[in-house]
């Protein structure tokens, strides 16, 4: 019974994690059709961006504040990948729709380009960059429409845009005086250290179950009720699925959907910095953090069935608990019996890469049967 339940919370933790990861592909590549390659190295901004919170914190002006640094980086990390991931559908995705061969290819250079940037860029001045780009952006949001109208309109968004871009060399400025291990950038990977109320273990039933990994799980599961919620009770999740549906019809019936394009792969892009923020808590972080996550990302997706939530709920899930069964061994113990060539191949496997290895070959297999994964679309958005 204790190792059914330890199997059960580690595939739960490892599901929690490649869930959090591939919930924002699955809106992007599951409702839009965007293959975006550049999906793990937004994780990798999200996880940088809880490194530079918990620098923040450790000034003698935040220290009283540390414990609660985590609760911050969520959502600058949602808001720091999400505006790149907007920039990245403004300037490159929106001329490519249609095109999934272009959209694969432009997305793996920005992903060159983000890994590239992270090692030659300080971090103090690239959050700047990223601070200026996201007031930039919501300024003319927050200012009145009428502000907006007429001849005035060039001049106050390009004064917002000036404003957004002193504000940011400020705080770049500041921040790289404040703290100099971030004034100097380096590939080398950095950690994140969590709080004290974060360390440890809860001890049930002689089992332990790790802190942080109880915290991933929550975060999982608000994320994923937020999605849902958003995407089923909030108009413009309404408006999302609308256009996902029958794009022409919704743009006859008056709903914005360049807009809907944007908001869909700003929400798609700022889950992968809430995944970044779960990540950080794992392991150190470095440029190349996102591709350990990209094709276990897809495979969730496309094995839930492309667009469909609980489809990749449950297949992170099955994931996860198959790759900590084999690449734990716990299946040999929880079946003595096994015939001996599938107990030798088992074995073989009982490594946590060789079980994702395993794992990917079985739903490469799987999908052979079954194409359109667990949960295939219906009606529309087959046609969509």
């Amino acid at each position: 019974m204790q190792l059914l339940f330890e199997s059960l919370f580690n595939g739960v933790a490892i599901g929690s994690v490649l869930l959090i990861a591939a919930l924002g592909l699955a809106i992007v590549f599951g409702l839009m059709g965007v293959i975006n390659l550049a999906h793990g190295e937004l994780i990798m901004l999200g996880a940088y961006t809880t490194y530079v919170v918990q620098l923040i914190f450790k000034l003698p002006a935040m220290q009283p504040l540390y414990s609660f640094y985590v609760l911050v980086a969520i959502p600058i990390a949602f808001i720091t990948s999400g505006v790149v991931g907007i920039l990245l559908e403004r300037t490159v995705i929106r001329r490519l729709y249609g095109n999934p061969l272009e959209t694969l290819l432009a997305t793996w250079g920005v992903s060159l380009i983000l890994q590239q940037f992270v090692r030659s860029v300080p971090l103090a001045q690239a959050a700047g960059l990223v601070l200026a780009l996201a007031l930039g952006f919501s300024l003319p949001l927050l200012l009145p429409q009428k502000l907006l109208q007429g001849s005035r309109n060039r001049l106050i968004r390009f004064g917002s845009w000036c404003l957004s871009a002193l504000v940011g060399v400020l705080f770049a400025s500041i921040l790289g005086s404040q703290i100099s291990r971030i004034a100097r950038a380096t590939s080398r990977n950095v950690d994140v250290t969590a709080p004290k109320w974060m360390r440890g273990g809860i001890e049930w039933m002689d089992l332990t179950f790790p802190v942080p990994r109880l915290v991933i799980i929550v975060i999982t599961i608000v994320a994923v009720l937020g999605v849902t919620w958003f995407l089923n009770r909030s108009v413009w999740g309404m408006r999302i699925r609308a256009v996902t549906q029958n794009r022409s019809m919704s743009d006859c019936l008056g709903i914005p959907t360049d807009t809907v394009d944007v908001l869909t792969f700003g929400i798609g892009s700022g889950l992968a910095g809430v995944a970044g923020v779960a990540v950080s808590l794992l392991g150190s972080v470095g440029p190349n953090v996102g591709t350990s996550y990209i094709v276990g990302c897809f495979m969730v997706v496309v094995l839930g069935g492309v667009g469909n939530l609980l489809g990749t709920v449950i297949a992170s899930f099955a994931i996860g608990l198959l790759t900590d069964l084999i690449g734990a061994g716990r299946l040999i113990t929880i079946w003595p019996d096994m015939p001996a060539p599938l107990e030798r191949v088992v074995q073989f496997f009982a490594t946590t890469s060789m079980a994702q290895v395993m794992v990917f070959a079985l739903i490469v297999v799987f999908l052979q049967f079954r194409p359109s994964g667990l949960f295939p679309q219906k009606g529309r958005m087959v046609e969509a």
